[in-house]
């Protein structure tokens, strides 16, 4: 029997349409009602979706990217069989954990937005932070460089691909000395320098949300974004999450343990299909699809009957 993996991608993709294709679905039309996301967005769904100018804002953009992954998951699992694991990226990674059992829906809600909140608190308390996309040099060939500008390594999600964060006007100095090295650099839409030290004021507080927050053990294991291991235990997870706020995430080992799991199917939540192209790249005999490649709800039920019976 195939195997399946569900992935949950984190911010960057976000778009108007991004709840169109799931809200094919009735049961998933209700649910979104019942999530009541005004009292996280401080207005509708639908109003934040058509202001580009805030569905990029950290206090916006993490909540909605949560709410589009559980929607999916509303709206798919009558034809999902039961995935072997869940993994998520950045923010994706609490989608994980809602989608894996350890939360409800509105539980994992509540944990994005406090995530949010805490991360902006912080975010305030430093001059502007900035993320950047990092390809064709290894991290370590530019560790000294990055050292000197106090940037950190974000996420890893290649062995010449990697992300950078910190402050802004560090990032600024720095692209030009990146380039020399030979790598290429892009601007990420974010404003929030995740997993990095930048992020340790927000530590102790959300360690007090995880440890208030009413985690079970999972009942689908969730890939560690720090660790690449499988977690089940609720104290383990908390531990996880806690840690990706100012740890580099691995992605590329994420994507490895699929293979070291067994999957041979995966899906990507969306917004986007990031995390279903850097998988198919790494891993070509896995099947990996995005949800925003369909354009209805039965096709892509088609293709999950055609891969995972």
């Amino acid at each position: 029997m195939p195997r399946l993996a569900i992935l949950c991608p984190g911010q960057g993709a976000q778009h108007a349409h991004m709840f169109e294709l799931v809200c094919q679905d009735a049961q998933t039309r209700e649910q979104l009602a019942q999530w009541d996301l005004p009292r996280y967005l401080d207005m509708p769904l639908q109003q934040l979706l058509d202001r580009p100018d805030l569905l990029f804002r950290n206090k916006y953009a993490q909540v909605v990217i949560v709410a589009a992954a559980m929607a999916a998951w509303t709206a798919l699992q009558k034809f999902l069989p039961r995935p072997h694991l869940v993994m998520g990226y950045s923010i994706g990674e609490v989608s994980a954990y809602g989608i894996a059992g350890a939360l409800t829906a509105t539980e994992t809600l509540a944990l994005a937005g406090a995530r949010a909140e805490l991360m902006d608190q912080a975010k305030n308390r430093t001059p502007p932070q900035r993320m950047l996309a990092v390809s064709g040099v290894a991290p370590a060939s530019v560790a000294g460089l990055l050292a000197r500008h106090d940037l950190s390594v974000a996420i890893v999600t290649g062995e010449v691909n990697f992300i950078v964060g910190g402050l802004a006007a560090s990032i600024d100095t720095a692209m030009p000395e990146i380039a020399a090295l030979g790598g290429e650099v892009t601007s990420i839409p974010v404003e929030i320098a995740s997993h990095t030290v930048l992020m340790q004021t927000a530590a102790l507080p959300f360690q007090q949300v995880l440890a208030a927050a009413p985690f079970r053990d999972t009942v689908i294991p969730v890939i560690s974004g720090t660790g690449a291991e499988p977690v089940v235990a609720k104290a383990v997870a908390r531990e996880r999450l806690l840690g990706q706020l100012t740890q580099t995430i691995r992605w590329s080992d994420c994507m490895d343990a699929c293979v070291e799991q067994g999957v041979d199917v995966a899906l990507e939540l969306g917004p986007g299909a990031a995390l279903s192209r850097m998988l198919q790249k790494r891993h070509p005999d896995i099947a990996c699809r995005s949800l925003q490649d369909f354009r209805s709800l039965a096709g892509l039920a088609d293709w999950l009957d055609r891969h995972c019976s």
